[in-house]
């Protein structure tokens, strides 16, 4: 009796340049697809969501889109986790807390509750029938990344920068997302640079005050070294010595930050 499953290709996409360049490329080569998979955080940019509409569109083939029973704000602020890390943080910061906080770099909790879990239990049943071939858009710069998948970019040689370049020339700019940032993933996340959070305050201000809120009602900082409304206050200064002529990155411009924020 021959028990061999049929292959199931399926196109992990998470709609920024190197997935979206990824299933392009091996729709223009012709390679099988047999499921487009796009896990929704419900945190992505606007744009985003337009961009899967267009993508869909373009390359004739259904976009299968997925999300968690329970939304970010829940995790964040109402679910109470049993685990060897929430025992140590109680301990800090009192066992009365509720809520995972903000996510850190330590415990990417978002990543497990509203990707990846949700993406292991849509494929749990289609394994039993199928056997699943993963491509996954990770650049050829990026090659250390890698895992037990499938990597066509890396094996291709395609870097990052040309991969939006491709997707570019193929109509796709992200509605302008990439001129502000370097990664279009979550708008929230507190592990994005500087450079980012600044672009966030200025283009994008009802998130910003979005943030904002969230900072203020939860019992962990936005990061280590500031809470969101200290990088409004941060930000602030920068505009306010760069409209006076004053450098933002020199020695005086930290002392006297430091005097601001913590005196």
């Amino acid at each position: 009796m021959n028990t061999e499953k049929s292959k199931l290709h399926m196109v992990s996409l998470s709609g920024g340049k190197d997935s979206s360049a990824l299933l392009l490329m091996m729709a223009e080569r012709g390679m099988p697809i047999d499921l487009v998979l796009f896990c929704d955080t419900g945190l992505e940019f606007k744009f985003l969501y337009e961009h899967l509409d267009k993508l869909e569109k373009y390359i004739g083939i259904p976009i299968t889109r997925i999300k968690a029973e329970k939304s970010f704000e829940y995790y964040m602020f109402e679910h109470k986790p049993k685990t060897r890390y929430d025992t140590a943080v109680s301990r800090k910061y009192g066992a009365d807390r509720v809520g995972n906080g903000w996510p850190g770099p330590r415990m990417r909790w978002c990543t497990s509750r509203l990707k990846t879990d949700v993406i292991a239990a849509y494929l749990k049943p289609l394994r039993k029938q199928y056997d699943i071939v993963e491509y996954v858009g990770i650049a050829a710069d990026e090659a250390h990344r890698i895992k037990n998948k499938n990597y066509p970019l890396v094996d291709w040689g395609i870097t990052e920068k040309q991969a939006l370049e491709y997707c570019y020339a193929k109509g796709f700019d992200f509605g302008g997302l990439y001129e502000l940032f370097d990664r279009v993933s979550c708008w929230n996340c507190p592990l994005q640079g500087l450079k980012e959070l600044r672009a966030l305050r200025i283009h994008f201000p009802d998130l910003w005050v979005q943030l904002r809120e969230w900072d203020e009602r939860t019992w962990r900082k936005f990061r280590s070294d500031y809470s969101v409304d200290e990088l409004e206050r941060r930000f602030a200064f920068e505009e306010e010595r760069i409209a006076a002529g004053l450098p933002i990155s020199n020695r005086d411009f930290f002392k006297r930050l430091k005097e601001m924020l913590w005196k």
